[in-house]
């Protein structure tokens, strides 16, 4: 049985640097979300505020563990939000969040390579497929409101 020595290291350099890339975009979703749910009208539409709000809920939690491992690693977490639209119209609003998402999924995704394979690079591997599946089931989520 391996010592775990021959395992490949985390590049804490990239793994801060590229989440660091992800982070405003992270944070972008909790505020989009969040505007989205309080703006959003229309009989079709106006149901789905609440599922709104509930993503933009798990957003935050997802930045803040973000923000928690940026630190740990050593490094300082970005403060900066990428820009943030409303739409008034609920059809633009939603092809709007589903484009921003799926840009941030593959940030995210971008992170992966540099985390290694040992023990809490396999944790943090772990989180960041969490987060991206939940995008994932929020961008289906929006897919099917929108059709």
């Amino acid at each position: 049985m391996g010592t775990g020595d021959d395992k490949e290291p985390m590049d804490v350099e990239a793994v801060v640097e590229r989440l660091n890339v992800a982070l405003p975009m992270q944070f972008r979703s909790a505020v989009a979300y969040t505007v989205a749910a309080g703006s959003i009208t229309g009989f079709q539409f106006a149901p789905l505020g609440a599922q709104l709000w509930s993503f933009a809920e798990r957003e935050i939690e997802d930045a803040r563990r973000l923000v928690e491992k940026l630190v740990t690693l050593g490094g300082t977490p970005s403060t900066d939000v990428a820009e943030v639209r409303h739409h008034a119209d609920p059809v633009k609003a939603i092809d709007w969040l589903v484009g921003v998402e799926r840009e941030v999924v593959e940030r995210l995704q971008d992170v992966i390579p540099a985390t290694g394979q040992a023990g809490p690079s396999e944790a943090l591997e772990h989180r960041l497929e969490h987060i991206i599946m939940r995008k994932q089931e929020q961008i289906d989520t929006l897919e099917r409101a929108r059709r």
